[in-house]
């Protein structure tokens, strides 16, 4: 297959949603359906004692949340499609942020009971900004949902998008009879209360003005169907393609993940509709994934993957090219020419080694702690891409050893889990004391479960006043000087040794803004 060809195959997209939307569990029903697994493991279910394949941190197990993003790859109908899950807790935006800079689109998972939610609305501003195409599915409609219409209207009133459904429902609840397919005018009826694999037997019926519809979902239930597909024909403009493309439309499913409604429906229209691997933004200059030349960069770094050997894993998106084991690459922020003996692909915990990767891939790159998040591959030019952010921390605790004999492991424990990105690293120049800064609360708990079951160390954490941490830079180096006199006690450095101001009170910030006009005061640190 030629470049071209491996690219167009390719579809590379994140499901994002607010906690408990179901978006692990839609995960799981693409994989069950795409063959990459074969039987689903209830998330949160005490009778069957699988966790979902995507949640594979013990804590993840435990809470039946998603704290990391996971990555999985699998072929259907001879497309390759890259999904990543990514956390829905808002402690863990800031992971959910930068994978949205690896991706080609998005699917944002709704719950129908609850509509559009604070998580839903703040990550559609990011796929906003980034110009993301957006499929919602609205989830959970063997409960009692909002009416579809109410449903259809909110979404685009609260994530400012036009939409339009390409699935509909029929009833919902304990009248849940299954959804009409609008993209191919047909209908699947689930008879069998099989849910746990890809095999339920469906009925096929071409043509919803047939009495045989009444047969099987009764004629109150058929007539409704009749009306509402009635009615969306004639509120909606046609499906326009392109204008999903630019982010404009989101094309609307229905169904329920955890028992396999809807979720064909939507991985059929996906694999048509998604865009393949789409051009990356560098500093200097757009990279096109049809290049010659492989080019790629790193968006997330995951400690522990196998705890039995400690091992790092960066994540890279392939953006240009054909990456090729054993070859040299420039890591662009050392300077050094790197190759990678055993890079692997993933099936959440479960990696391959692979030969090679095309644009749009995610490959897992063997860590010795060399790696950041944002570095840049390529085959000698220098490039830096843009747009994978670190925001400035807004929870603050110091870290203290609670067992003097695992000092070591502690320390390791900590380095390795700052470069995740889950957390930023801050030691104070007034007395060398280690500072945690976390954007939520859950995070310090994740952290200290991490430390004590990934590397055997324990911590507490102890309060510290903190409004804000930024980072300083200034070209008058005799301000910069007389400001960290002046401001010891208040300054710190971070884990890569550049310096940060940890504003007590929003008055000292803005004071200090104020009066040291020559220093710049930064609140990400991509600078």
């Amino acid at each position: 297959m030629t470049l071209q060809e491996e690219i167009l195959r390719r579809r590379t997209f994140a499901i994002i949603a607010h906690p408990d939307a179901g978006k692990t569990t839609l995960t799981e029903k693409l994989l069950l359906f795409g063959g990459a697994i074969h039987v689903a493991g209830a998330v949160k279910s005490n009778k069957i004692r699988k966790s979902a394949t995507s949640d594979f941190m013990e804590i993840e197990r435990q809470r039946g949340i998603s704290v990391a993003t996971s990555v999985m790859g699998f072929e259907y109908k001879d497309v390759k499609i890259n999904i990543l899950d990514t956390p829905g807790h808002e402690d863990f935006a800031e992971d959910t942020y930068r994978t949205l800079t690896a991706v080609d689109s998005v699917i944002i998972v709704i719950d129908g009971a609850k509509g559009v939610e604070a998580q839903t609305r703040k990550l559609m501003e990011v796929c906003r900004m980034r110009k993301t195409p957006v499929i919602v599915f609205i989830n959970k409609l063997d409960r009692p949902c909002k009416e579809p219409f109410d449903l259809l209207d909110e979404v685009e009133r609260e994530l400012k998008i036009g939409v339009r459904p390409l699935a509909f429902p029929i009833s919902s609840g304990t009248t849940f009879k299954g959804v009409y397919n609008l993209y191919e005018h047909n209908i699947s009826l689930f008879t069998s209360d099989e849910r746990l694999t890809a095999d339920a037997s469906t009925v096929e019926i071409e043509d919803i003005s047939q009495p045989v519809l009444n047969d099987y979902i009764g004629e109150k239930f058929a007539n409704q169907l009749r009306e509402d597909v009635e009615l969306v024909e004639g509120v909606y403009d046609a499906f326009d393609r392109e204008a999903y493309l630019r982010g404009e439309v989101a094309p609307v499913f229905f169904g329920s993940a955890v028992n396999n409604f809807g979720v064909r429906e939507l991985l059929e229209c996906f694999i048509r509709i998604a865009p393949s691997p789409r051009p990356s933004t560098t500093e200097s200059r757009p990279i096109n994934p049809d290049e010659a030349k492989m080019s790629g960069f790193i968006f997330k770094i995951h400690a522990n993957m196998d705890p039995n050997h400690r091992d790092r894993i960066a994540f890279m998106k392939i953006c240009s090219g054909v990456f090729e084991r054993n070859k040299n690459y420039l890591h662009v922020r050392s300077g050094k020419q790197l190759k990678f003996s055993s890079p692997t692909a993933f099936m959440a915990e479960k990696k391959s080694v692979i030969d090679f990767a095309y644009p749009g891939d995610i490959v897992g790159l063997h860590d010795t702690g060399t790696f950041k998040i944002g570095d840049s591959f390529s085959e000698g030019e220098k490039l830096k891409f843009t747009g994978i952010p670190s925001f400035s921390p807004e929870l603050f605790r110091y870290i203290e050893n609670a067992d003097p004999m695992k000092f070591k492991q502690l320390a390791k424990g900590v380095d390795q889990l700052m470069d995740e990105g889950v957390a930023q690293l801050f030691t104070s120049n007034l007395n060398g004391r280690k500072i945690i800064g976390t954007v939520g609360q859950l995070q310090f708990e994740v952290i200290q479960y991490r430390l004590e079951h990934e590397y055997g160390a324990k911590c507490r954490w102890e309060p510290i006043s903190i409004y804000k941490a930024c980072w300083i830079e200034s070209d008058n180096a005799e301000q910069l000087a007389d400001f960290k006199r002046r401001k010891h006690t208040n300054m710190a450095v971070d884990k890569h040794g550049r310096d940060v101001f940890l504003a007590d009170t929003s008055y000292a910030l803005a004071l200090a803004q104020e009066n040291f006009k020559d220093i710049r005061f930064y609140f990400t640190s991509e600078f």
